[in-house]
């Protein structure tokens, strides 16, 4: 089983946005993350950069400037 890090990248930062991944969805106006034991979270504009399969990683770039 792959469970992944789901992260933001905000420049040359990145920040977490969940651990152990199972399910990612991507929505028209964001990407909605869960794991086994918690709660779905959306995370509101965003969508899929790059996901490093071999370190278990998702990266995530803000589609709206903040």
């Amino acid at each position: 089983m792959c469970q992944m890090s789901v992260l933001v990248l905000e420049g040359t930062d990145e920040e977490l946005v969940m651990e152990s991944v199972t399910r990612l969805e991507a929505k028209n106006n964001g990407v909605e993350v869960s794991t086994f034991f918690e709660e779905p979270r959306f995370v509101p504009d965003v969508r899929v950069q790059k996901i490093d399969f071999l370190g278990g990683k998702v990266f995530l770039e803000r589609t709206v400037k903040v």
